[in-house]
């Protein structure tokens, strides 16, 4: 391999010495190797670091090819073997001398592998296989130096287990705040912002999807929304597979793949699609803010509006728990789905939210008591029971489109929750809410 000067920065922190610099893709291609013998004698060991590397490098992947915008922070490459060699050059500027400045020069024989940025590594060599015209491209590398005896090794993996450790992903709250790609993220934005539901603190920027028992305004938490959309989303999709949109997004993106919907939400849509989309929420949260408890909600000036509906009292309204809301929307979903409506303007959101006003949204009472509500701890309940709320709510709006199977695990669940003892088979589903 050719010998290779690159201009760096020499930095230290605490006893680690290293240098920042710029290596092209096809740098990252020829000189990059996976991690090999470098942390372990075992290969057992090695073959365990290996097998770390996800399929999340496919994403990277379709990220460097199809975005435009793409940028990616520093890989953290180490150095061993071949004769890699610092170049000071001192340079002044207004009579202030800098000595950090320079060339490592490298002569092609050194062995290089990441310490912090396999995946990245791994996805850019995959775009280069379909892309060569990308090789050109820079990203910011650290390199370090790194010696293969036992004390080497023993403080590289100390500085992979630590890059690694405390390496944080992104929070679903600041993806829904910031994505632009992501269609969720970009209409739950929207909604907080355009729709009187979700305006004036009515939507609390936590970093949990619960609300704490200390907020008493909020009506839900901008997660909570955002799970909510989603359910929408996938609703959407549906539909959206039928049209032509459809066909250029997957042409544009996924020409070999299957688009799915989870990789649909990788890469912003068109304008016209982002559009209808927030059109098809709107319209389902404008039937949802006529609902009784909701309107009045709505209308309230009050510091403490959402006090009456969620309490440690009678726990208030299901509606405004994000474990109840998102049941509602799953259960709208189930009920639009039964009327098979071939296109998006033929969906009566009116009626459907209607058909579950039947429901009795009080916490505290059948069918929520006990399943979404511990009136004894005073508490939400939210574990193993979200299908069943799902269930409860399409029952109670219109149990004729539940299968056998649905109506069977609505009362066998339902049983356990309230800690019936008598034999099931004795008594009829709808006795059980009597």
């Amino acid at each position: 391999m050719n010998a290779k000067k690159i201009p760096v920065i020499r930095g230290s922190i605490g006893d680690w010495t290293y240098y920042t610099g710029l290596f092209s893709f096809k740098d990252i291609l020829e000189r990059v190797s996976p991690i090999n013998d470098e942390l372990h004698k075992s290969k057992s060991l090695n073959d365990a670091i290996q097998r770390s590397i996800t399929d999340n490098y496919k994403s990277i992947k379709e990220y460097i090819i199809n975005q435009d915008e793409r940028f990616f922070n520093a890989i953290v490459l180490a150095i061993y073997d071949g004769h890699p060699n610092w170049i000071e050059v001192e340079l002044e500027i207004e009579n202030e001398s800098f000595y950090n400045l320079g060339f490592l020069s490298l002569s092609g024989e050194e062995k290089i592998f990441p310490v912090d940025g396999q995946h990245r590594v791994e996805g850019i060599k995959k775009a280069l296989s379909m892309r060569n015209d990308l090789e050109k491209e820079n990203i910011p590398v650290i390199f370090i130096g790194h010696k293969k005896n036992d004390e080497g090794m023993k403080r590289t993996r100390r500085l992979f287990s630590t890059l690694n450790r405390y390496a944080k992903p992104v929070s679903p709250k600041d993806i829904v705040a910031l994505d632009e790609d992501d269609i969720i993220a970009i209409t739950t934005r929207y909604l907080v912002e355009n729709h009187s539901l979700f305006q004036n603190e009515n939507v609390i920027f936590s970093l949990q999807k619960n609300i704490p028992e200390s907020e008493k305004k909020a009506l839900t938490s901008l997660i909570s929304l955002a799970d909510c959309v989603n359910e929408l989303g996938k609703y959407y999709f549906d539909f959206f597979k039928n049209t032509e949109k459809y066909e250029e997004y997957k042409e544009k993106y996924y020409s070999e793949d299957v688009l799915t919907f989870n990789r649909f939400k990788r890469f912003r849509p068109s304008e016209e699609t982002l559009n209808e989309f927030a059109e098809f929420c709107i319209h389902y949260w404008n039937e949802f803010s006529k609902i009784s408890d909701i309107r009045n909600y709505l209308s309230s000036n009050d510091n403490e509006s959402a006090l009456p509906y969620r309490n440690q009292n009678s726990g208030g309204n299901i509606l405004f728990r994000p474990i109840g809301i998102f049941a509602f929307v799953q259960s709208s979903i189930v009920i639009a789905k039964s009327k098979n409506w071939e296109t998006l303007n033929l969906i009566n959101f009116e009626n459907i939210v209607n058909s579950l006003i039947s429901n009795n949204f009080n916490l505290n009472e059948k069918p929520w008591k006990y399943v979404a509500w511990d009136p004894h701890t005073k508490t939400i309940n939210t574990s193993g029971n979200k299908k069943l709320m799902k269930l409860l709510f399409v029952y109670f709006a219109n149990d004729s489109i539940l299968s056998e199977n649905d109506l069977n695990y609505i009362k066998l669940n339902y049983a356990k929750f309230i800690s019936y003892q008598q034999n099931l088979d004795d008594i009829e589903l709808k006795e059980l809410f009597e």
